[in-house]
Protein backbone atom coordinates (compact mmCIF):
# COMPACT_ATOMS: atom_id res chain seq x y z
CA UNK A 1 0.00 0.00 0.00
CA UNK A 2 1.71 3.24 -1.13
CA UNK A 3 1.77 6.23 1.17
CA UNK A 4 -1.03 8.67 0.38
CA UNK A 5 -0.83 12.31 1.48
CA UNK A 6 -2.97 13.70 4.29
CA UNK A 7 -4.89 16.11 2.08
CA UNK A 8 -6.77 17.73 4.98
CA UNK A 9 -3.52 18.54 6.83
CA UNK A 10 -1.90 19.93 3.70
CA UNK A 11 -5.00 22.03 2.96
CA UNK A 12 -5.15 23.83 6.32
CA UNK A 13 -3.03 26.83 5.15
CA UNK A 14 -5.36 27.22 2.15
CA UNK A 15 -8.41 27.02 4.44
CA UNK A 16 -7.05 29.82 6.61
CA UNK A 17 -5.99 31.99 3.67
CA UNK A 18 -9.29 31.64 1.81
CA UNK A 19 -11.30 32.36 4.96
CA UNK A 20 -9.32 35.56 5.58
CA UNK A 21 -9.81 36.59 1.94
CA UNK A 22 -13.56 36.00 2.21
CA UNK A 23 -13.78 37.97 5.47
CA UNK A 24 -11.92 40.91 3.90
CA UNK A 25 -14.12 40.70 0.80
CA UNK A 26 -17.27 40.79 2.93
CA UNK A 27 -15.95 43.82 4.80
CA UNK A 28 -14.82 45.76 1.71
CA UNK A 29 -17.74 44.81 -0.54
CA UNK A 30 -20.70 44.05 1.72
CA UNK A 31 -23.86 42.53 0.29
CA UNK A 32 -26.93 43.60 2.25
CA UNK A 33 -28.82 40.47 1.21
CA UNK A 34 -26.00 38.02 2.03
CA UNK A 35 -25.74 36.21 5.35
CA UNK A 36 -22.13 37.31 5.81
CA UNK A 37 -20.13 36.80 8.99
CA UNK A 38 -20.97 37.06 12.68
CA UNK A 39 -18.18 36.68 15.21
CA UNK A 40 -19.90 34.31 17.64
CA UNK A 41 -21.27 32.16 14.86
CA UNK A 42 -17.87 31.84 13.17
CA UNK A 43 -16.22 31.05 16.51
CA UNK A 44 -18.78 28.30 17.15
CA UNK A 45 -18.14 26.81 13.70
CA UNK A 46 -14.38 26.77 14.26
CA UNK A 47 -14.86 25.24 17.72
CA UNK A 48 -17.10 22.52 16.28
CA UNK A 49 -14.46 21.79 13.64
CA UNK A 50 -11.66 21.49 16.18
CA UNK A 51 -13.82 19.29 18.38
CA UNK A 52 -14.67 17.03 15.47
CA UNK A 53 -10.96 16.41 14.85
CA UNK A 54 -10.55 15.08 18.38
CA UNK A 55 -13.69 12.95 18.34
CA UNK A 56 -12.89 11.59 14.87
CA UNK A 57 -9.60 10.23 16.22
CA UNK A 58 -11.61 8.37 18.86
CA UNK A 59 -14.18 7.02 16.40
CA UNK A 60 -11.47 5.87 14.00
CA UNK A 61 -10.33 3.16 16.41
CA UNK A 62 -13.40 0.88 16.03
CA UNK A 63 -14.01 1.94 12.42
CA UNK A 64 -10.48 1.07 11.27
CA UNK A 65 -10.76 -2.24 13.13
CA UNK A 66 -13.99 -3.13 11.29
CA UNK A 67 -12.73 -1.97 7.90
CA UNK A 68 -9.46 -3.89 8.35
CA UNK A 69 -11.30 -7.07 9.31
CA UNK A 70 -13.59 -6.84 6.26
CA UNK A 71 -10.64 -6.02 3.98
CA UNK A 72 -8.69 -9.05 5.22
CA UNK A 73 -11.69 -11.33 4.71
CA UNK A 74 -12.45 -10.29 1.14
CA UNK A 75 -10.38 -11.87 -1.66
CA UNK A 76 -10.75 -8.79 -3.87
CA UNK A 77 -7.99 -6.20 -4.09
CA UNK A 78 -8.05 -2.82 -5.82
CA UNK A 79 -4.49 -1.65 -6.54
CA UNK A 80 -3.63 1.95 -5.78
CA UNK A 81 -2.34 3.20 -9.13
CA UNK A 82 -2.49 6.46 -11.02
CA UNK A 83 -5.50 5.29 -13.02
CA UNK A 84 -7.40 3.58 -10.17
CA UNK A 85 -7.34 6.59 -7.83
CA UNK A 86 -9.82 8.60 -9.99
CA UNK A 87 -12.10 5.56 -10.12
CA UNK A 88 -11.93 5.20 -6.33
CA UNK A 89 -12.70 8.90 -5.92
CA UNK A 90 -15.73 8.44 -8.17
CA UNK A 91 -16.92 5.41 -6.21
CA UNK A 92 -16.41 7.14 -2.86
CA UNK A 93 -18.35 10.18 -4.09
CA UNK A 94 -21.24 7.91 -5.14
CA UNK A 95 -21.44 6.32 -1.69
CA UNK A 96 -21.00 9.76 -0.06
CA UNK A 97 -24.15 10.87 -1.86
CA UNK A 98 -26.16 8.04 -0.29
CA UNK A 99 -24.60 8.57 3.13
CA UNK A 100 -25.42 12.27 2.96
CA UNK A 101 -28.95 11.62 1.77
CA UNK A 102 -29.49 9.03 4.49
CA UNK A 103 -28.31 11.50 7.13
CA UNK A 104 -31.12 13.84 6.06
CA UNK A 105 -34.03 11.42 5.95
CA UNK A 106 -33.34 9.11 8.92
CA UNK A 107 -33.73 10.99 12.17
CA UNK A 108 -31.08 9.22 14.26
CA UNK A 109 -28.58 9.97 11.48
CA UNK A 110 -29.88 13.53 11.11
CA UNK A 111 -29.05 14.03 14.80
CA UNK A 112 -25.41 13.79 13.76
CA UNK A 113 -25.59 15.83 10.55
CA UNK A 114 -27.87 18.60 11.86
CA UNK A 115 -24.78 20.21 13.40
CA UNK A 116 -23.54 21.19 9.96
CA UNK A 117 -26.85 22.91 9.13
CA UNK A 118 -27.30 24.72 12.43
CA UNK A 119 -25.72 28.03 11.37
CA UNK A 120 -27.84 30.80 9.89
CA UNK A 121 -24.74 32.09 8.14
CA UNK A 122 -23.16 30.64 5.02
CA UNK A 123 -19.45 31.24 4.67
CA UNK A 124 -16.22 29.28 4.67
CA UNK A 125 -16.28 28.82 8.44
CA UNK A 126 -19.62 27.03 8.02
CA UNK A 127 -17.68 24.26 6.25
CA UNK A 128 -15.79 23.71 9.52
CA UNK A 129 -19.01 23.22 11.56
CA UNK A 130 -18.72 19.44 11.73
CA UNK A 131 -20.44 16.91 14.04
CA UNK A 132 -18.79 15.18 16.97
CA UNK A 133 -20.72 11.92 16.41
CA UNK A 134 -19.62 10.90 12.92
CA UNK A 135 -19.60 7.24 13.96
CA UNK A 136 -22.85 6.94 11.95
CA UNK A 137 -21.09 7.32 8.57
CA UNK A 138 -18.92 4.21 8.32
CA UNK A 139 -21.58 1.59 7.32
CA UNK A 140 -22.25 3.37 4.02
CA UNK A 141 -18.70 2.67 2.81
CA UNK A 142 -18.51 -1.01 3.74
CA UNK A 143 -19.33 -2.09 0.14
CA UNK A 144 -16.15 -0.35 -1.06
CA UNK A 145 -14.03 -2.19 1.50
CA UNK A 146 -15.76 -5.47 0.63
CA UNK A 147 -14.88 -4.86 -3.03
CA UNK A 148 -11.19 -4.63 -2.16
CA UNK A 149 -10.60 -0.91 -1.59
CA UNK A 150 -7.89 -0.49 1.03
CA UNK A 151 -9.06 1.42 4.15
CA UNK A 152 -6.21 3.91 3.68
CA UNK A 153 -7.34 4.56 0.11
CA UNK A 154 -10.89 5.16 1.34
CA UNK A 155 -9.56 7.58 3.96
CA UNK A 156 -7.65 9.46 1.26
CA UNK A 157 -10.71 9.69 -1.02
CA UNK A 158 -12.97 10.80 1.86
CA UNK A 159 -10.46 13.49 2.82
CA UNK A 160 -10.22 14.71 -0.77
CA UNK A 161 -14.03 14.89 -0.93
CA UNK A 162 -14.11 16.89 2.31
CA UNK A 163 -11.44 19.30 1.09
CA UNK A 164 -13.31 19.86 -2.18
CA UNK A 165 -16.47 20.82 -0.30
CA UNK A 166 -14.74 23.60 1.64
CA UNK A 167 -14.89 26.13 -1.19
CA UNK A 168 -18.59 25.58 -1.98
CA UNK A 169 -19.59 27.15 1.37
CA UNK A 170 -19.62 30.74 0.17
CA UNK A 171 -21.92 33.45 -1.11
CA UNK A 172 -19.06 35.35 -2.74
CA UNK A 173 -19.08 33.12 -5.85
CA UNK A 174 -22.05 33.35 -8.18
CA UNK A 175 -23.05 30.67 -10.65
CA UNK A 176 -20.24 29.17 -12.71
CA UNK A 177 -20.32 28.38 -16.46
CA UNK A 178 -22.98 25.80 -17.34
CA UNK A 179 -20.69 22.76 -17.82
CA UNK A 180 -19.36 23.18 -14.26
CA UNK A 181 -22.83 23.72 -12.85
CA UNK A 182 -24.10 20.63 -14.65
CA UNK A 183 -21.37 18.25 -13.45
CA UNK A 184 -19.98 19.57 -10.18
CA UNK A 185 -21.22 20.58 -6.78
CA UNK A 186 -20.81 24.36 -6.77
CA UNK A 187 -21.50 27.18 -4.30
CA UNK A 188 -24.84 27.78 -6.02
CA UNK A 189 -25.91 24.15 -5.59
CA UNK A 190 -24.66 23.97 -2.02
CA UNK A 191 -26.43 27.19 -1.02
CA UNK A 192 -29.65 25.38 -1.93
CA UNK A 193 -28.61 22.45 0.24
CA UNK A 194 -28.13 24.69 3.29
CA UNK A 195 -31.37 26.63 2.79
CA UNK A 196 -34.42 26.19 5.00
CA UNK A 197 -37.16 27.05 2.48
CA UNK A 198 -39.59 24.23 1.82
CA UNK A 199 -38.68 23.83 -1.85
CA UNK A 200 -34.98 23.65 -1.01
CA UNK A 201 -35.16 21.17 1.88
CA UNK A 202 -33.30 17.88 1.41
CA UNK A 203 -31.89 18.68 -2.02
CA UNK A 204 -28.44 18.65 -3.65
CA UNK A 205 -26.63 16.01 -1.60
CA UNK A 206 -23.63 15.62 -3.92
CA UNK A 207 -20.10 15.97 -2.56
CA UNK A 208 -17.90 16.57 -5.60
CA UNK A 209 -20.36 15.71 -8.37
CA UNK A 210 -23.91 17.03 -8.63
CA UNK A 211 -24.78 14.46 -11.31
CA UNK A 212 -25.87 11.98 -8.61
CA UNK A 213 -28.64 14.38 -7.63
CA UNK A 214 -29.67 14.76 -11.26
CA UNK A 215 -29.73 10.98 -11.68
CA UNK A 216 -31.64 10.19 -8.47
CA UNK A 217 -34.17 13.03 -8.44
CA UNK A 218 -32.83 15.19 -5.61
CA UNK A 219 -31.53 18.15 -7.63
CA UNK A 220 -32.94 21.66 -7.34
CA UNK A 221 -31.32 24.75 -8.94
CA UNK A 222 -30.88 28.01 -7.07
CA UNK A 223 -33.70 30.29 -8.17
CA UNK A 224 -34.25 32.47 -5.09
CA UNK A 225 -31.96 33.68 -2.34
CA UNK A 226 -31.68 31.00 0.34
CA UNK A 227 -32.55 31.48 3.98
CA UNK A 228 -30.00 29.44 5.90
CA UNK A 229 -30.30 27.36 9.03
CA UNK A 230 -33.01 25.07 10.35
CA UNK A 231 -36.77 25.35 10.03
CA UNK A 232 -36.71 25.83 13.80
CA UNK A 233 -33.38 27.34 14.83
CA UNK A 234 -31.73 26.51 18.14
CA UNK A 235 -30.53 30.05 18.98
CA UNK A 236 -27.35 29.06 20.76
CA UNK A 237 -23.60 29.37 20.30
CA UNK A 238 -22.87 26.73 22.94
CA UNK A 239 -20.85 24.02 21.12
CA UNK A 240 -22.07 21.26 23.45
CA UNK A 241 -25.71 22.10 22.77
CA UNK A 242 -25.05 22.47 19.05
CA UNK A 243 -23.52 18.98 19.06
CA UNK A 244 -26.24 17.26 21.10
CA UNK A 245 -29.54 19.15 20.78
CA UNK A 246 -31.21 16.71 18.38
CA UNK A 247 -30.17 13.71 20.45
CA UNK A 248 -31.81 15.40 23.44
CA UNK A 249 -34.96 15.98 21.39
CA UNK A 250 -35.02 12.32 20.35
CA UNK A 251 -34.68 11.26 23.99
CA UNK A 252 -37.67 13.43 24.95
CA UNK A 253 -39.75 11.97 22.12
CA UNK A 254 -38.85 8.40 23.05
CA UNK A 255 -39.80 9.06 26.67
CA UNK A 256 -43.19 10.43 25.59
CA UNK A 257 -43.85 7.70 23.00
CA UNK A 258 -46.86 5.44 23.64
CA UNK A 259 -45.76 2.36 21.69
CA UNK A 260 -42.70 0.61 20.32
CA UNK A 261 -43.90 1.40 16.82
CA UNK A 262 -43.87 5.09 17.65
CA UNK A 263 -40.40 4.77 19.18
CA UNK A 264 -39.17 3.16 15.98
CA UNK A 265 -40.67 5.98 13.95
CA UNK A 266 -39.07 8.61 16.15
CA UNK A 267 -35.68 7.01 15.53
CA UNK A 268 -35.75 5.79 11.95
CA UNK A 269 -38.36 7.86 10.09
CA UNK A 270 -37.85 11.43 8.94
CA UNK A 271 -37.01 14.19 11.45
CA UNK A 272 -40.52 15.66 11.17
CA UNK A 273 -42.36 12.33 11.37
CA UNK A 274 -45.40 11.98 13.65
CA UNK A 275 -47.56 8.91 14.31
CA UNK A 276 -50.98 8.95 12.73
CA UNK A 277 -53.67 9.48 15.39
CA UNK A 278 -56.47 6.96 15.71
CA UNK A 279 -60.08 8.16 16.15
CA UNK A 280 -59.85 7.37 19.87
CA UNK A 281 -56.56 9.20 20.36
CA UNK A 282 -55.99 12.92 20.75
CA UNK A 283 -53.90 14.71 18.15
CA UNK A 284 -50.27 13.73 18.85
CA UNK A 285 -47.93 16.36 20.18
CA UNK A 286 -45.37 17.68 17.69
CA UNK A 287 -41.95 16.03 17.99
CA UNK A 288 -39.51 17.55 20.43
CA UNK A 289 -37.26 18.28 17.47
CA UNK A 290 -39.50 21.26 16.71
CA UNK A 291 -37.93 22.88 19.73
CA UNK A 292 -34.54 21.41 19.02
CA UNK A 293 -33.88 22.46 15.46
CA UNK A 294 -34.90 19.96 12.80
CA UNK A 295 -34.83 21.55 9.35
CA UNK A 296 -38.16 19.92 8.51
CA UNK A 297 -39.94 20.21 11.80
CA UNK A 298 -42.92 21.77 10.08
CA UNK A 299 -43.31 18.86 7.67
CA UNK A 300 -45.16 15.66 8.54
CA UNK A 301 -42.33 13.62 7.09
CA UNK A 302 -39.23 14.51 5.11
CA UNK A 303 -38.61 12.81 1.82
CA UNK A 304 -35.81 13.57 -0.54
Amino acid sequence: MPNLPDVVLWSIPAFVLLTVVEMVSCRLHPDEDAAGYETKDAATSVTMGLGSLGFDLLWKIPIVAIYTAVYELTPARVPVLWWTIPLMLLAQDFFYYWSHRGHHVIRILWACHVVHHSSRKFNLTTALRQPWTSLTVWPFYLPLIACGMHPAALAFCSSANLVYQFWVHTERIDKLPRPFEYLLNTPSHHRVHHASQGGYLDRNFGGILIVWDRLFGSFTPETERPVYGLTKNIDTYNPLRVATHEYAAIARDLKAARSWRERGGRLFRGPGWQPQPTPADPEPAPPAAQDGGSRAAAAPERVA
